[in-house]
């Protein structure tokens, strides 16, 4: 059975557990959501319950301008107090979000918000790719499939490793900050400037 991506977000908002948890606790549960709570709980993945449901509306903006001044970044970073918002780790983690999405120019914060057009353009080529060099049947899906998480890996901005510490993602990066602070934490959205580049 094939999980959508609105399901995995659903459950990701209602546990703040990772997007690969939720996955594959959906996978697991046959798309339940309930059931997929209670086995993300019991893993002990799901961050309090409480804290999920929480909404961050308090935060700050995070920016960074590179020293050519040809690169800018600007990234809305919110918390569920603003308490927490004027804390050095939390704006210390928005200048760094802004600083790492300056270096790496993801595509969104996450799978989600690749453009469906994208996604597909990729796969095509990666179909092609495995086509052309001759590959099983059986195993060129697995390929297109690998290529294609790859992919994600590359261009979103959770998945991506950290550029001033490449053994942990940014996504882990939020969770340390927000074990630290005690509260959900979550990139809102962001904008990067690029001298030359128009779209």
């Amino acid at each position: 059975m094939s999980i959508s991506a609105q399901d995995v977000k659903k459950l990701r908002d209602m546990t703040a557990a990772g997007m690969m948890d939720c996955k594959k606790a959906l996978t697991e549960t046959g798309g339940d959501l309930d059931k997929a709570v209670d086995l993300l709980r019991a893993r002990g993945a799901a961050k309090a319950a409480k804290r999920a449901e929480k909404s961050a509306n308090e935060g700050t903006i995070g920016s960074y301008v590179h020293f050519d001044n040809k690169t800018a970044v600007i990234v809305e970073l919110n918390c569920e107090t603003d308490f927490v918002a004027n804390t050095d780790d939390f704006k210390a983690l928005a200048k760094d979000l802004a600083l790492h999405i300056a270096s790496t120019a993801p595509m969104g914060v996450s799978k989600d918000e690749i453009d469906d057009a994208v996604i597909e353009r990729e796969r095509n080529v990666y179909i092609e790719q495995v086509r052309e060099e001759g590959k099983p049947e059986h195993i060129a899906d697995k390929i297109v499939e690998g290529k294609l998480q790859k992919f994600f890996k590359e261009n979103t901005l959770l998945a991506q490793p950290f550029v001033k510490d490449t053994d942990k993602t940014i996504e882990e990066l939020i969770t340390e900050v927000s074990a630290k602070t005690g509260e959900k934490i979550e990139v809102a959205r962001f904008a990067r400037f690029k001298v030359g580049d128009i779209g």
